[in-house]
C-alpha cells in the first residue's frame, strides 16, 4: 500500500472517531451540565440554558478545530507506522478533551461556590466570651 493511501486511511479514520468523540461528549457535558445549570440558576432557568448552550457552541468550535490542526502528520512508511500515528492524534485529542472537560468541572464548581455564598444567610456575630466550667476534682 502507497504512503499516499496509508495517510488517506489515517486521515479519514482519525477524522470520523474525532468528530464522534468530541459530538458524543458535547451531548454528554450539555445534558448533565443543563441539570447543574438548573441547579446553580434556579431563579433564572433562562439563563442557565442559554449558558449552556453557548457552553456547547464553545466546546464544539474549540476542541473540533483543535482536532484539524492536529490532523496534519508524517508521512507513514508503512502500516505500523500509520496506526501508531493514528493512535498518537487520538491519544493526545483524548488527553486534551480531558483536561477541557475538567477545567469546565472547575468552572462549574467555582460558580457553585460562589453562588452557594451568595445565597447563604449572613455569619452570626460572636459576643462576649463563653465561660468553661471549672473541672470538679474528686
Amino acid at each position: 500500500m502507497s504512503s499516499d493511501t496509508q495517510i488517506m486511511i489515517v486521515y479519514v479514520l482519525y477524522g470520523v472517531v474525532a468528530v464522534y468523540l468530541v459530538v458524543w461528549l458535547a451531548k454528554t457535558l450539555y445534558k448533565n451540565g443543563e441539570t447543574f445549570l438548573l441547579d446553580v440558576f434556579s431563579r433564572r432557568k433562562e439563563l442557565a440554558h442559554a449558558l449552556n448552550r453557548m457552553l456547547v457552541t464553545g466546546f464544539y468550535m474549540l476542541n473540533l478545530g483543535y482536532a484539524l490542526l492536529l490532523l496534519p502528520g508524517e508521512r507513514p512508511r508503512n502500516g505500523v507506522e500509520a496506526a501508531e500515528l493514528l493512535i498518537t492524534k487520538l491519544g493526545i485529542l483524548l488527553l486534551t478533551l480531558g483536561v477541557v472537560h475538567f477545567l469546565n468541572m472547575f468552572v462549574f464548581f467555582r460558580i457553585r461556590n460562589r453562588q452557594s455564598i451568595s445565597s447563604s444567610p449572613p455569619p452570626i456575630l460572636h459576643r462576649g466570651v463563653v465561660e468553661q466550667p471549672e473541672p470538679q476534682v474528686t
